[in-house]
């Protein structure tokens, strides 16, 4: 028994030297980094992330940077970039060890990096012992994860917080808890800096080929405002860089009937306030046209989710809306009665994509619009699989990055119909309004 408690007591103490030494290696490694940036918040972290980097790059510092959203990405300081290995496939926070490890060795002069914990504990772990930020950003704060952060979203924005540094400087875009953030910011003797995105201007956003919010922007500016970057390099810098694999986008396709569709991947804004932002930006710009049509795609883990979407139905006011996934009923029964007729079942965790995809097709008009929301895995994942395997619909192509985008010049761009906070009933007659004057 005694050689057993031994050989117990020499293990813990190999760990424990072990242990010091490998945190002693990573500090050392942060110290070789002399700006570090922790992108935390709810949506955007990875386009915010590489927006950020982008405005260093351009101002001629060493940057290197890494996402975690749709596709984990580790970005050279010449913006050339490449997956995150992951073994078995698993995300797991202490993998930030080595991204710091890596970039240490270019002895850059900032990293910009995401924040991958969700729990407000590793959240705080992250920041105090992996990351240790100089700059930290937390750029909104809405409803999602409140299983882990909530169940209010004054709570999620005081989870959030753990992530600012201390004796630091936090950057936000968060209008509406900006009180409380401020108060987490004192406690940490950390200077809060709002990034406006009022000072971003439509003609600044039309430099980028892909779609942004004023909201991003502005905190990769006043990031590099802070880094001493000014406004005209950093946005150049912005505009060169590679977008992240889950930014908004739309595709235009033809079907083998001729059909003309114009398709909005949505699924990475799956938080109902975000959905709903990102399609009423979409529609400003006439990235998308009305008739508008919707596909809902559920997941047995994700019900509440799946029920947000059904309840936005009315905000959209869309011809149709197509479910897919499993359980469909949970997104078609949370649509409002009024609604429900334009419901089209496609669900099943069995069902084979070549047929719901089929049906769907088949129920668009000759010149549509479709829009995917709620959550990309499962059968949204066939969808844009099967999408994909559809035609290029050809048109001359604009700044909108391939898109047709007809404007009579008296409509401001990038302003939303309605803002993304306001209820029903106002906001549903507002949309009903609106369609009648797309159509």
């Amino acid at each position: 028994m005694l050689f057993l408690y031994t050989v117990l007591v020499v293990c813990g103490a190999v760990l424990l030297i072990a242990g010091i030494v490998e945190q002693r290696r990573h500090f050392a490694n942060l110290d070789r980094i002399p700006t570090r940036v922790l992108v935390n918040g709810i949506r955007g972290k990875s386009s915010i992330t590489r927006l950020c980097a982008g405005a260093l790059r351009g101002g001629r510092l060493t940057t290197v940077a890494k996402t975690t959203g749709t596709a984990a990405r580790f970005i050279h300081p010449d913006a050339t970039e490449e997956p995150v290995y992951r073994k078995f496939g698993i995300a797991n926070v202490v993998e930030q060890i080595g991204i710091v490890r890596r970039a240490a060795t270019y002895r850059p002069d900032a990293l910009v990096i995401e924040c991958m914990a969700v729990m407000p504990a590793l959240q705080e772990i992250n920041q105090s012992k992996l990351i240790r930020s100089t700059i930290g950003v937390l750029c909104n704060v809405r409803e999602d994860h409140l299983a882990e952060m909530g169940p209010t979203l004054d709570d999620v924005a005081r989870s959030l917080s753990r992530s600012m540094p201390v004796d630091g400087i936090c950057v936000t875009a968060e209008k509406d808890r900006f009180g409380i953030l401020q108060e987490e910011a004192e406690a940490r003797n950390c200077r809060l800096v709002y990034a406006d995105p009022d000072t971003v201007s439509d003609e600044e956003l039309r430099g980028f080929s892909w779609f942004t919010f004023k909201e991003n922007v502005a905190i990769a500016l006043t990031v590099a405002e802070l880094l001493g970057v000014d406004r005209r390099t950093a946005l150049q810098g912005m505009y060169d860089a590679p977008p992240d694999p889950g930014v908004l986008s739309v595709e235009r396709y033809r079907t083998p009937e001729g059909k003309r569709l114009r398709f909005a991947n949505v699924f990475a804004a799956n938080d109902p306030e975000s959905t709903l932002m990102n399609i009423n930006q979409l529609l400003d710009l006439g990235a998308i046209h009305r008739p508008l049509h919707v596909v809902v795609n559920c997941r047995p883990d994700r019900v509440e989710r799946n029920g947000q979407m059904g309840e936005l139905i009315p905000e959209l006011d869309p011809e149709q809306v197509f479910v897919i996934g499993h359980p469909a009923k949970s997104a078609i029964d949370a649509i409002p009665a009024a609604f429900r007729d334009r419901a089209v079942d496609l669900g099943g965790d069995r069902r084979d994509p070549e047929e719901f995809m089929g049906q769907l097709l088949d129920r668009l008009g000759p010149d549509s619009s479709l829009v995917a929301i709620g959550n990309i895995h499962g059968q949204g994942e066939l969808l844009l699989e099967h999408l994909a395997r559809l035609a290029p619909d050809e048109g001359p192509a604009d700044h909108t990055g391939g898109i047709t985008t007809p404007h009579d010049g008296t409509t401001p761009l990038y302003t939303p119909h309605l803002a993304p906070d306001q209820r029903r009933p106002q906001a549903r007659e507002e949309w009903h309004t609106l369609g009648e004057q797309h159509r």
